[in-house]
């Protein structure tokens, strides 16, 4: 079952591989109707991560619950005019093909235009629809390099990538929200749009604070390991413990700190919060601490002090942590597959189980929207 915010609203989907499927999944999520449109040797997440005994991949039912998946060859005129139909009565149109392919496909900014003037087209690509990267190719990892994603995390002796991918994520989320935006200025003027939105800029976007200081020179500047929020502050940091798990201190406020020093017996750091970064002496001493219990120990410990301290778990521990239950996000299901929720609420319940994806055929489509 789906929220029914965006009921009624109708999603053509040209995107393969994570960012824009999940895009369609959120949209499909809040209520529209989502259609996959795939070449005939289908999206090439069927083939990537874990498989199922029919052979497809867990990993691309999951992304792509909730949706109907159509096959159609758009280098073809049948394939063509089938898409034309499609997006004769549809309200948008995502896709992440490399900036000028669907225009050798023979749909222009004029064509689509023509077939529908109400149409929102969300053009999801690598590095943008201009400038002189426009045509590279790249993944999540070449995205966070260049905007500036990679710079600052890690340790101070190397960059680290982050997983689930970043800019993956990031840029379906700029998707969504480009498109509702979008939906909310069609729905004054009738005016359809064009949205162009890079996976590098989506990165990008995040980058104002930690540039900022960086060009003033600031402890927070660009140094892995030495800034506010990167390492450098002994009371906002990851600890090994004494089993090799970790544990997370985010106590930025002094507040949080001190919990934090009077329940392990260290007064005598309270006065240290405010040392020059980074904090080498005193993140020495903390880290020292922590690696003299287990994590399950200082969890104990720490549970009731409010001090913004959490343990950092495995994914099976996640999944049967009493507040992730009592929220109902995420929940195992038959495969064994982990299905994650919409990521919120509405009107005070989370979303039910996605119905699995369908296959169906453009006739089968069109006849459903006929009926709606």
């Amino acid at each position: 079952m789906t929220f029914d915010l965006l009921a009624g609203l109708r999603v053509v989907d040209l995107s393969q591989w994570l960012p824009g499927p999940f895009a369609g999944q959120i949209l499909s999520d809040l209520g529209a109707q989502v259609v996959k449109v795939e070449p005939p040797a289908g999206d090439p997440l069927r083939r990537l991560g874990p498989r199922d005994p029919d052979g497809l991949s867990a990993w691309y039912k999951q992304i792509n619950a909730g949706k109907t998946v159509l096959c159609l060859d758009l280098k073809a005129r049948h394939g063509q005019d089938a898409f034309s139909e499609l997006l004769s009565g549809t309200d948008i149109l995502l896709e992440s093909y490399r900036p000028g392919t669907l225009e050798k496909l023979g749909f222009d900014a004029r064509r689509l235009t023509d077939l529908n003037r109400r149409l929102i087209h969300c053009a999801l690509s690598g590095y943008g629809q201009s400038g002189p990267l426009r045509l590279a190719g790249g993944h999540d990892i070449n995205y966070m390099a260049l905007g500036g994603g990679l710079a600052s995390s890690g340790l101070p002796q190397e960059s680290v990538a982050a997983y689930p991918p970043t800019a993956d994520h990031a840029s379906a989320l700029q998707s969504v929200v480009s498109i509702l935006a979008a939906v909310i200025r069609r729905e004054r003027t009738g005016q359809g749009a064009q949205l162009d939105i890079s996976l590098m800029e989506s990165v990008l976007a995040w980058q104002a604070l930690p540039f900022t200081s960086a060009l003033r020179g600031d402890a927070e500047a660009l140094v892995r390991g030495e800034g506010l929020l990167n390492g450098g502050a002994a009371f906002y940091r990851l600890y090994r413990t004494a089993d090799a798990r970790f544990v997370s201190l985010g106590a930025i406020e002094p507040k949080f700190w001190d919990a934090f020093c009077r329940a392990v017996g260290r007064d005598d750091w309270t006065g240290r919060q405010a040392e020059p970064l980074p904090q080498t002496e005193l993140i020495a001493e903390v880290a020292a601490l922590f690696a003299t219990r287990a994590q399950a120990d200082w969890s104990t410990l720490l549970a009731d002090i409010d001090c913004c301290f959490m343990p950092v778990l495995e994914p099976s521990e996640v999944l049967a942590h009493p507040h992730v239950r009592a929220r109902g996000l995420a929940r195992t299901v038959e495969g064994p597959n982990v299905e994650i929720a919409f990521g919120g609420l509405v009107d005070g319940q989370a979303q039910q189980s996605r119905t699995p994806l369908r296959e169906l055929d453009v006739d089968q489509i069109l006849t459903e929207w006929a009926e709606a």
